[in-house]
């Protein structure tokens, strides 16, 4: 059985492994983790990964910042999870700070009471405690604190006439 062949075997510059690697986006930490793995020098990895900041492929505030967009956008969680997963992806951490900055109280009071009504509306069919039982299980699942589950919930509530 054949040994697989490090990246640096196969022809392969550190700079088309870090692009093929960059098809989504990536911390700076990840790319070069990756790198490491591809069995690249240290001189070449570092140099790669400046190039790649250099180009503007590899900005961590930029990832971050998208990140955070984009999850309040289609699966809304509170900022203490939003947090986690940044550092999960070994986010820079002033990034993840300035990312964050712009969840205020009123964002994740939003993003809370749309996570409420959406599950308030899926199981309006059980018992109102039943459902308010779910609904709150739901936002304490996403890092939202039982004070803001519960306001979200009763907002939701209004919304829907109950």
């Amino acid at each position: 059985m054949s040994k697989p062949k490090k990246a640096s075997d196969t022809g392969r510059t550190p700079m088309d492994s870090a692009l093929r690697f960059l098809a989504r986006a990536r911390t700076i930490r990840e790319v070069e983790r990756h790198l490491d793995a591809c069995e690249y020098g240290e001189v070449e990895v570092y140099e790669t990964v400046e190039r790649l900041k250099d180009l503007g492929l590899l900005n961590d505030l930029a990832y971050a910042e998208d990140f955070v967009r984009t999850r309040l956008a289609t699966k809304p969680i509170s900022r203490a999870h939003l947090r986690e997963q940044l550092l999960s992806h070994e986010t820079d951490q002033d990034a993840i700070e300035q990312a964050l900055a712009g969840v205020d109280d009123e964002t994740q009071q939003k993003s809370a009471f749309s996570v409420a009504e959406k599950y308030a509306r899926q199981y309006a069919h059980l018992p109102s405690k039943e459902r308010d039982e779910i609904v709150i299980r739901r936002l304490l699942a996403r890092g939202y604190s039982y004070d803001d589950a519960r306001a979200a919930l009763a907002e939701a509530m209004g919304e829907l006439g109950e």
